[in-house]
């Protein structure tokens, strides 16, 4: 899919339900986690995308025993019971930046040189907050770009463990990645959070996740943690949906006055985005969570309306929300995610951009956005095309996101397009044909 793909106008409340794949997020931590474990796992539920793709891979070159069924949503880890096999190793990690950031910190208890690249974006990643943590535990772990981004080169003779800091202002992933390690040093390790760390909940999927192959992560307050050196056991584990993925669908049901119920999700969720439908809420949305043994959320669309809302804990869905914006009755302003304009593209800059070539209002501010709306209401049913908003080939950077969250105009505004489509493949390889499926009258997907 290389060519712009044209988005149907949905010309009717979109009503259905959907089980989105399994969460990136989740795979990747698992993925780590049982392939520094003693035994086999199996993962099921694993989410087939060119990042999770990229993560196996990776660990293939570090010599783990990784052995995947795409099809079957299958992957069986032979851990290496704290170990990196392979003395040396090149990994390509493409766009995936859990992939170069986990993979950073786990070539560092290995013994040997490691060089670890990316796409051309990724080289304008910043990592060296996770490079100095390591750096003070013993490692040589440098950047060869700019501004600290990769590539990256570790030669390491192990680590110790011990006391370290880590600095997440920029991802929160670098806390994860040390402390996904932490377990299998001789010492463990006392990690501290130097300043306020962001998407917050993604740090916690990390402990649960830790939790279940059998690493124990003790708070120090909101200041860091305490990992032992209990070292991690292979399990049977299975995945949650992916519930940054959900976010789409949930707003095709705000933006069209449609009701649509999202399987597997609650708020027992490990994954923060969940909260996107608290933010649904508040726009006006009626929300029903069913957090029995049928895990679901159902969105149901009203008249929406501006809020103004803090999405530190729920980045990874603010293009989503921005979307949802458009058709609101007033203004939304979007804070404290200044982290953003680090991603797969400049998140901030460029929805802001993109929302501008589709005829919206916004104002861009350091940390976030401000949508506009035009003189009609949006959202809900029976509400008209809101004012401005008109035929436009949005450019989507390489950012499977941006694709997913501008796609959804088109559903009510005629004429749009979105260029380089594939980009999808990132997390969500089947996104274009599960929207299709639930835009029409009958609603599954």
């Amino acid at each position: 899919m290389t060519d712009p793909l044209a988005i149907p106008v949905c010309p009717h409340p979109i009503v259905g339900s959907i089980r989105p794949p399994g969460s990136k997020s989740i795979t990747n931590r698992a993925l780590v986690c049982a392939a520094l474990a003693k035994g086999e796992s199996l993962l099921t539920g694993v989410l087939d995308s060119q990042d999770t793709r990229v993560m196996a891979a990776g660990l293939a070159a570090l010599g783990i025993g990784v052995v995947t069924d795409w099809p079957r949503g299958e992957i069986r880890v032979t851990g290496a019971g704290g170990a990196v096999p392979a003395s040396e190793a090149l990994i390509d990690c493409a766009a995936s930046g859990t992939t170069i950031r986990f993979l950073s910190a786990v070539c560092a208890i290995g013994h040997g040189m490691y060089r670890l690249d990316g796409t051309p974006r990724m080289r304008k990643r910043p990592i060296g907050d996770l490079l100095e943590a390591l750096q003070a535990l013993g490692v040589d772990a440098t950047a060869e770009s700019p501004g600290g981004c990769p590539p990256v080169v570790i030669r390491s003779q192990g680590i110790q463990g011990g006391t370290a800091s880590v600095r997440g202002n920029t991802s929160s992933q670098f806390a994860s990645g040390l402390a996904m390690v932490a377990p299998c040093t001789p010492q463990g390790m006392q990690i501290t959070f130097a300043g306020r760390l962001v998407s917050l909940p993604y740090v916690e999927m990390t402990r649960r996740v830790m939790k279940s192959f059998g690493a124990e992560c003790i708070p120090d307050g909101d200041r860091g943690w305490q990992i032992a050196a209990s070292g991690y056991l292979g399990r049977t584990y299975a995945i949650e949906p992916d519930a940054s993925a959900a976010s789409y669908f949930l707003a095709a049901a705000a933006i069209t006055g449609g009701s649509v119920r999202v399987e597997g999700l609650s708020r027992r969720s490990m994954q923060g985005d969940v909260g996107f439908a608290d933010a649904l809420a508040r726009m006006g949305c009626t929300v029903a969570w069913n957090d029995g043994p049928d895990e679901s959320i159902t969105v149901t669309g009203r008249a929406v309306r501006g809020i103004d809302i803090d999405m530190n804990a729920i980045s990874d869905t603010v293009p989503t929300l921005a979307v949802v914006a458009l058709f609101a009755d007033g203004p939304t302003t979007i804070r404290n995610v200044a982290h953003i304009r680090d991603k797969e593209t400049d998140r901030i800059g460029d929805l802001a951009c993109e929302i501008r070539r589709l005829g919206g209002t916004v104002a861009e501010h350091a940390d976030g956005l401000t949508i506009t709306p035009g003189h009609q209401q949006g959202g809900g049913r029976g509400a008209t095309v809101a004012g401005g908003l008109h035929a436009a080939t949005v450019h989507t950077y390489d950012d499977h996101r941006m694709a997913m969250s501008l796609a959804l105009v088109g559903l009510r505004v005629p004429g749009v397009c979105v260029a380089d489509p594939a980009c999808v493949g990132k997390t969500f390889p089947e996104y274009w044909d599960r929207l299709a499926a639930i835009t029409r009258p009958t609603g599954p997907a």
